[in-house]
């Protein structure tokens, strides 16, 4: 048996070997297996926990947002209907039943005759991180009425996190977009809620206090407290873990500095405070934390602060978690949570609703089912045209898996880079595919005509125009990124990860293919 050797230049340089010409594929296949290790296809079962209400009997007895619901009262959950049918055969009830909740950390019991105050979603199937406009909430563009610089900004959306985080919603994204002219926004989406509740916590400023009782010793922000150690190993840290019952706990201390106003006040109130009979070396009454009027946290008197005028308290608190490393992580993000709110504990600027909507999540999911139906289909009878035109299998094949290439690298990317899917960011998507498909037929076209120039300078010439195409639409994609404060900004990021990704690697892979058929 003989074999025939080919001697083919590479699309972007001189001659090499068909090993060497093949490596562009390898690029191509490379890049597939890791946009689908960043998506990461999931097939557990369950339904994952987006917010609970404080005041319910499951949060008392430390059921959590973010934990997965596995079964409960030891029927199995593995999706939304089986979650809302369980419940509603159980709860409102005229007697107390017993709740046994199975979630992937422990298991909780609790009595009550009330519906539960939780709200749940089907667990991802994928590390794809869906926008408001696919899973349904409310979405709020907030407006300071004053002019911020960036740091400004950055603590404006960490106090706003905190104070959704004390009402008991976790699903909320929060940050900062730029408008063309420079004004500085607040683009707030919460899974799940509806546009009055985001309205009503966005109007509400948020007023911190600490009280000793009923009486407040001092409020957040600037005039009782004079500063907070944040970034200060000698005064602020986590001192101490170890080992409990439930895993780990780590402790955490920090100094904050009252105003002369605060401290004075603080010793009137503590002058009469009993101390603690179990633990002397404590004041009898705790510290509460108030935002909106919502406990937040409590924290210990040291009985040395009984009477005393004193500016500087030491505050402490604690993490817990199943390691060592998930208690430093929790005791960290409390003291750091803490921190906010002792320096502005309110939000320091009145906000203004720019723009509020709602999507609704059933009609989210038809539409992208729709879609998506549509993209693909559109690829699959381009595919057909395409063999019907030049008669070549291959060639139809090679567009089709390349087509369904750039796909999974831009869902890759965005499962990677952590970013929400939303409509502009599909419409992107599709917008993609389409130059794509554009880009292999005019690579098909020029490997087609006339023989006056060899198969490497006429995909060359393709090639050229397909780059020059796409510098073209780099250079407006970029300023549309910051247009509309940032509402453009999905369609933005994924034709720019997806026009890149195919200019660089698929199709010079899809040239290679090409070259390989016509050998």
């Amino acid at each position: 048996m003989g074999y025939k050797c080919f001697n083919v230049e590479m699309v972007y340089g001189g001659q090499e070997n068909i090993m060497k010409l093949s490596l562009r594929i390898w690029i191509l296949i490379i890049a597939l297996i890791l946009s689908m290790l960043a998506i990461q296809p999931s097939f557990k079962s369950g339904v994952i926990i987006k917010s609970i209400d404080k005041e319910s009997p499951a949060f008392e007895e430390g059921l959590r947002s973010g934990e997965t619901i596995l079964a409960i009262n030891g029927e199995k959950v593995e999706k939304l209907s089986d979650y809302t049918r369980i419940i509603s055969n159980m709860l409102p009830s005229e007697e107390q039943k017993k709740i046994s909740i199975t979630t992937n950390s422990k298991e909780y019991i609790f009595y009550t005759n009330n519906t539960l105050s939780i709200t749940v979603q089907d667990l991802p199937k994928s590390n794809i991180r869906m926008g408001l406009d696919l899973q349904g909430g409310a979405r709020a563009l907030i407006q300071p009425n004053a002019t911020l610089t960036d740091a400004q900004l950055e603590d404006l959306i960490e106090i706003s996190n905190n104070r959704f985080n004390a009402y008991g919603i976790s699903d909320v994204q929060i940050k900062g977009v730029t408008d063309l002219e420079g004004n500085k926004f607040m683009l707030i989406e919460v899974a799940g809620a509806t546009p009055q509740d985001l309205e009503e916590l966005i109007s509400q400023q948020g007023k911190f206090e600490a009280k000793i009782g009923n009486i407040s010793v001092f409020e957040g922000g600037k005039r009782d407290i004079s500063s907070v150690c944040r970034n200060d190993a000698s005064c602020a840290g986590v001192t101490e873990c170890a080992p409990s019952q439930q895993g780990y706990f780590c402790n955490f201390q920090f100094t904050i500095y009252l105003a002369e106003s605060a401290a004075k006040r603080h010793a009137d109130i503590t002058r009469n405070i009993s101390l603690d009979p179990t633990n002397p070396g404590y004041l009898s009454e705790n510290l509460f934390l108030y935002v909106d009027d919502k406990e937040v946290d409590s924290l210990r008197v040291s009985s040395g602060l009984r009477g005393q005028e004193t500016t500087q308290i030491s505050i402490q608190g604690s993490g817990a978690g199943q390691n060592q490393d998930e208690a430093l992580k929790e005791a960290r993000a409390s003291m750091k949570k803490l921190q906010t709110i002792l320096i502005t504990g309110s939000l320091p600027y009145k906000l203004e609703i720019v723009k509020l909507d709602t999507i609704s999540p059933t009609l989210g999911n038809e539409f992208i089912f729709l879609i998506f139906f549509a993209g693909i289909s559109s690829i699959v009878v381009v595919s057909i045209i395409i063999f019907m035109r030049y008669r070549k299998i291959k060639v139809a094949l090679a567009l089709l898996f390349t087509s369904f290439s750039e796909l999974i690298i831009i869902l890759g990317v965005a499962a990677f880079i952590k970013w929400n899917l939303d409509l502009p960011s599909i419409a992107g998507i599709l917008a993609t595919i389409g130059t794509g498909v554009d880009s292999q037929i005019m690579i098909i076209d020029e490997t087609e005509r006339g023989k006056t120039f060899s198969i490497r300078e006429r995909i060359r010439r393709a090639l050229f125009v397909i780059f020059s195409a796409y510098a073209a639409s780099l250079s407006s994609l970029i300023p549309l990124y910051w247009a509309g404060a940032g509402l453009f900004q999905g369609f933005a990021i994924t034709t720019i990860v997806g026009i890149t990704a195919g200019v660089f690697i698929s199709r010079p892979a899809f040239a290679d293919m090409i070259k390989k058929s016509e050998e």
